[in-house]
């Protein structure tokens, strides 16, 4: 393997740790905040938090098994597929989520663990998903692409709950975070789909 390729998947590596480790603080935070506040969409973005790990173990799997060039475009169609699934499951749950708080009239409780995990998400997600960009067009991987495109999703998220939040508290606007998120849901099931399919949006 070449030495600028090898430390790329060095990287890549890097970045799946964190993620992986990032992710697991980052839902056990949301949904023992979720819950303590009575919150649906603090727990569904916890476990978004949870869905995104799996993602993360399957593209460390595969800058794993980078050196094996005979199976690397096979296990990169494995990992984009998984990652596809993962969108799919993020997008069901989203949409659920939002139809049960539409139907039932209820807002987001407010919190301060939840306030500042959503601000610190919306800093640390777009920073990961640009260098997990830079690793994916060193190795020519859509997987990690797909990847770097669930870490967006993942600042979007954080935006649409500090939003809802603050919408409902300052507005009494209790609709705001379900009605944001799925107008999400297309957008995170085209993903879903084109995954499944070992294709991104980027491949034109």
């Amino acid at each position: 393997m070449r030495a600028d390729r090898l430390a790329a998947v060095q990287q890549g590596k890097r970045l799946e740790y964190f993620t992986i480790a990032w992710n697991s603080l980052e839902g056990i935070i949301a949904v023992a905040a979720g819950i303590l506040a009575g919150s649906i969409s603090l727990v569904g973005f916890g476990v978004d938090s949870f869905i995104e790990m799996t993602s993360g173990a399957a593209l460390l799997w595969r800058m794993t098994m980078d050196a094996q060039e005979h199976k690397r475009e096979r296990m990169e169609q494995i990992t984009l597929r998984i990652v596809g699934g993962c969108f799919l499951a993020l997008a069901v749950y989203v949409c659920y989520e939002a139809v049960n708080d539409l139907q039932r009239r209820e807002a987001p409780e407010e919190s301060i663990p939840g306030i500042v995990l959503a601000c610190v998400s919306m800093i640390v997600m777009p920073m990961l998903a640009r260098a997990k960009r830079r690793v994916a067009a060193k190795l020519g991987s859509a997987a990690m692409i797909a990847d770097a495109r669930q870490a967006e999703f993942c600042t979007y998220l954080s935006i649409i709950l500090l939003g809802g939040l603050l919408l409902n508290a300052l507005w009494g606007l209790w609709w705001a975070d379900p009605v944001a998120a799925l107008v999400m849901v297309p957008i995170i099931a085209r993903e879903g789909i084109e995954g499944l399919r070992g294709e991104t949006c980027c491949d034109g």
